[in-house]
């Protein structure tokens, strides 16, 4: 008897059920004909129909979910704007008038930002520049609005110089927007500056043109404020754009983390699947199929934790191997990195995370573990991540699945390597925390359900081959 034919023989007592009928039916199509064929039936009536009905049911909520997860994403980030954070830093001095009033400009723009940005769209913080620039450089904020020390002392000569021929200089208010925080936060914290101090402009225009009509009024006769001149005190803040640490060339406006990101995330699901399913062939749990050939292994006898464990150590490798190839394409891209060696540590850690979790779940559920890994790590992943569309533009129910969704964990770290020169506080730690606590979550949870069913006797086997009366 070949290797093939006696696999043939065992092989209704070790797969599943739907293995097996599998392994009886497609014998025509390569060597293992004969003893297999006494399972074949003929199809039932009314099982066609529920060969169409169940994918289409699983498809239609899948798709379903899909629609609504990835629309309801992106279709109105404004209206979902909730806890946008943004610095106000106040610098200014303050200055004395000619009359010698005490005057605060700086003070009163702040208050107008303050008064005028809706409080439950966007989380203004009134900070210190040391502050603001702390929270910069570790992706807490999205941009700041910084007034300068001398603010209320330029608006005071721009007053006083409206009658004098020439070119008057206009204090500057500047809106530092944090562009490695991605294009899209960029966008919203411009829009949302702009708004808000071209408002202000206007409000501290009118309380500077009024106060230089006023002291125009006691001169006799009143000299006279050209047209160039009151134009430019309608309008007198000049509202600067800078970039705070412009990202490098071949980052792809940000989102080069991003897709470094889902790259991970999608091998350690992917990885999951072909891990548990030729591990599953090669120690004889299903067949292999390679186009017309059929092969079924000799079943080996082993638990359902001792085959998990395998899985796990087989993810380890492959985890390791594939975290290089990764490291090695972004170099040959030109893809800055910066700290390589540590991003290859952390890639093989959320690797061996998401391809353990996926690999735990199947453990669990079987074949419906496909599915549950597709919503885990796709469907609800994907616009959880922040990665396009900053998490506080999403609506907030995304917000809270952010707090666990492994594909934004992997984005902090990968975000925090790439463009925050490592920086813990950046989210490499969160992104270490959670991976860590994804590998405990699987081995725990891997090791008492695997346990569990091997001592209930629930054996990888096919009932339907059993002796009647066994």
């Amino acid at each position: 008897m070949t290797t093939d034919d006696s696999a043939n023989e065992q092989a209704g007592r070790t797969g599943s059920d739907s293995d097996n009928a599998e392994t009886a039916s497609g014998n025509s199509g390569g060597r293992n004909s004969g003893r297999a064929s006494s399972a074949t039936r003929n199809l039932r009536r009314g099982e066609f129909g529920r060969m169409i009905l169940r994918p289409t049911v699983v498809l239609t909520i899948l798709t379903a979910l899909l629609g609504v997860m990835y629309l309801d994403y992106v279709a109105d980030p404004e209206g979902n704007l909730h806890g946008f954070p943004i610095a106000v830093v106040n610098m200014d001095v303050g200055d004395v008038t000619a009359t010698g009033a005490k005057v605060d400009f700086g003070k009163q723009v702040t208050d107008a930002l303050v008064a005028g940005i809706p409080a439950d769209k966007v989380d203004l913080r009134v900070i210190g520049i040391t502050e603001s620039e702390r929270q910069l450089r570790n992706g807490e904020i999205y941009g700041a609005i910084v007034i300068p020390g001398d603010f209320s002392k330029r608006l005071g000569i721009l007053g006083a110089g409206s009658i004098v021929a020439g070119e008057m200089e206009r204090p500057v208010i500047t809106l530092q927007t944090n562009p490695r925080l991605g294009a899209f936060g960029t966008q919203i914290t411009e829009r949302i500056g702009q708004q808000a101090l071209t408002e202000v402009d206007k409000q501290v225009g009118v309380q500077l043109t009024d106060q230089v009509k006023a002291a125009l009024a006691e001169g006799n006769p009143a000299p006279q404020v050209s047209g160039a001149a009151m134009l430019t005190l309608q309008h007198p803040v000049d509202i600067v754009e800078s970039e705070f640490r412009p990202l490098p060339d071949g980052t792809g406006e940000g989102l080069t983390a991003f897709f470094y990101a889902l790259l991970l995330l999608l091998a350690g699901m992917i990885g999951a699947m072909i891990v548990h399913t030729m591990t599953d062939a090669h120690l004889g749990f299903v067949p292999n199929e390679y186009g017309p050939f059929y092969l079924h292994h000799e079943p080996v006898k082993i638990s359902r934790f001792g085959t998990l464990l395998v899985k796990w150590a087989v993810m380890v490798v492959v985890s390791l191997v594939v975290a290089l190839v990764y490291i090695l394409v972004a170099e040959a891209l030109n893809m800055p990195i910066g700290n390589a060696f540590g991003l290859y540590l952390f890639s093989v850690l959320c690797l061996i995370a998401c391809g353990w979790t996926g690999l735990t779940v199947l453990a669990i559920f079987g074949t419906p573990g496909l599915i549950i890994n597709m919503i885990l790590f796709v469907i609800l992943g994907l616009p959880s991540s922040g990665g396009t569309v900053p998490i506080e533009a999403t609506p907030k129910y995304l917000t809270w699945l952010a707090e666990f969704e492994p594909m934004h964990q992997v984005y902090l770290g990968v975000r925090s390597i790439l463009y925050f020169d490592s920086n813990y506080d950046a989210g490499l730690g969160r992104g270490t925390f959670m991976a860590f606590l994804g590998i405990v979550i699987a081995v725990v949870l891997g090791t008492a359900v695997t346990k569990y069913y091997d001592s209930k006797g629930l054996h990888r086997e096919n009932l339907l081959a059993r002796p009647i009366g066994t």
